[in-house]
């Protein structure tokens, strides 16, 4: 993934925690995470090159399923 994904509303799966988020992901690292609807979170989708909606899916690193 090159330029900006915004991946949204899916359940990310972190070593400590498990939210409902939103992941702003630059250039293919993870640039910020934020809970699914937040105003920052919103704001990432008017500059995202893509938007990837994974509601209802585990949301993890390396890979959506």
């Amino acid at each position: 993934m090159v330029g900006r994904t915004l991946v949204r509303g899916g359940l990310v799966i972190t070593a400590a925690d498990e939210i409902h988020a939103d992941v702003l992901v630059e250039d293919g690292r993870i640039a910020a995470l934020a809970a699914h609807g937040s105003p920052g979170a919103d704001s990432w989708a008017e500059s995202a090159d893509r938007i990837l909606d994974t509601t209802g899916t585990y949301v993890i690193p390396d890979g959506m399923f």
